[in-house]
């Protein structure tokens, strides 16, 4: 074997590979809230804040059975630094807004129609929930089911000692 072709293959072996840890950084996105008021930018919560984003729907069944709990996961973690935004995918502003109100949604949520933001994160269906770290990074992509405990497993070993 050719010196040169040895010498390649040990540098290659001796290389650091990237840490086994290292998770994808989350797509930024905007967001115009429907509000209206409002536009949610993602970047605003590098360094600052965990961020939750919940793609969900209208007519999926397993967002409307988790529609409490997430609900009620934003009212505990908000006041801990956890933001969390709600992406309606492929509905009308209508069904968005009556699917809201129908669950007591208090959490900032937008519309995603067309799945621009959704299809940036991997999205394949509903629901899909992402838990983004405050270093930006994807921490859990979780698909369909995201109940309440399954959330907590995701969002507790990001909060300091001290907030949990």
């Amino acid at each position: 074997m050719p010196r040169a072709l040895i010498a390649l293959l040990a540098l290659i072996l001796v290389w650091p590979s990237p840490p086994a840890s290292a998770r994808p950084t989350a797509p930024a996105f905007t967001l115009r809230l429907l509000d209206g008021k409002k536009t949610l930018d993602s970047r605003a919560y590098l360094g600052e804040r965990v961020l939750v984003v919940r793609f969900q729907a209208s007519w999926c069944k397993v967002c409307v059975r988790e529609a409490p709990g997430f609900e009620r996961a934003y009212r505990k973690y908000k006041p801990l630094g956890v933001e969390f935004v709600g992406i309606q995918v492929q509905d009308t502003e209508a069904d968005a807004r009556r699917f809201l109100k129908a669950h007591g949604a208090t959490y900032p949520a937008g519309l995603d129609p067309t799945l621009r933001i959704a299809n940036r994160f991997g999205f394949k269906g509903t629901p899909f929930t992402v838990v983004i770290s405050p270093k930006g990074e994807m921490m859990a992509r979780i698909h369909g089911s995201a109940d309440e405990a399954r959330l907590a497993r995701a969002i507790d070993p990001l909060l300091p000692k001290k907030r949990r």
